[in-house]
């Protein structure tokens, strides 16, 4: 059983809901990440006795699929969009743009499946673009190989912002500190490939990257999907 197959129990005496206890989680979470999550603290936020919030949920893993699903609403595309690729671009920009709002949530993508209804909604939304497909074991290959991606951009990005907070140093600085270093090393020519890189590689930004490595996975789908069956 679900935290939402549970019905709330009453408010009195002091008003509270599991979208009120979800938004102060979630409040913690972008101050200071998942660790800074507790149920003492949510508690405490909410100005209530942490034996309270055992009514409206079970665990603390309950309160994170309520926080997921939460942040699933901002997700959620607007319009609907009007083919598969449109879809799963869209899925995927908001996905990056959410991760990029609460960080946390890149700690959480590629899990089990949300299950909560705004999850639900954006899974929804997503297979309904491809309802002129009938192979349904393709299309979920597809879904899968794209949220596979971004996941794991998204997950790479958000490491690399935590790690220029941790260390004070930003790209360009920590490129600059190590530049000694990497220099003496391709100057060993052990490393040819790495060094053609290094030397002649374009610089390009998180976004522009994200965009780049999408279209080409949607460009490799779509040659799938556009392959007879055998």
């Amino acid at each position: 059983m679900t935290v939402w197959d549970r019905p709330e129990p009453s408010a009195r005496p002091v008003p509270l809901d599991r979208e009120r206890i979800a938004a102060a989680a979630i409040a913690l979470a972008d101050e200071g990440g998942l660790e800074a999550v507790s149920l003492r603290k949510v508690a405490a936020r909410l100005d209530v006795g942490p034996m309270r919030l055992y009514g409206y949920i079970s665990t603390k893993e309950e309160l994170f699929d309520l926080m997921v699903d939460e942040v699933n609403a901002e997700i959620l595309p607007e319009e609907r969009p009007g083919d598969w690729r449109e879809a799963l671009r869209v899925l995927a920009h908001r996905t990056r743009r959410t991760a990029l709002r609460h960080e946390w949530l890149a700690d959480l993508l590629g899990g089990r499946p949300a299950l909560g209804p705004n999850a639900l909604a954006v899974t929804e939304t997503t297979l309904s673009a491809f309802d002129d497909l009938a192979d349904l074991d393709t299309v979920m290959r597809a879904v899968e190989t794209v949220s596979a991606y971004f996941t794991g951009a998204v997950r790479r990005e958000i490491a690399n912002l935590r790690a220029e907070r941790a260390t004070g140093l930003s790209k360009l600085d920590w490129q600059r500190a190590h530049g000694p270093h990497v220099t003496r090393m391709l100057a060993t020519g052990r490393f040819p490939a790495l060094a053609r890189v290094v030397h002649d590689g374009t610089e390009v930004d998180a976004e522009t990257s994200f965009a780049t490595g999408l279209d080409w996975v949607l460009d490799a789908v779509a040659a799938k999907l556009a392959r007879p069956p055998v």
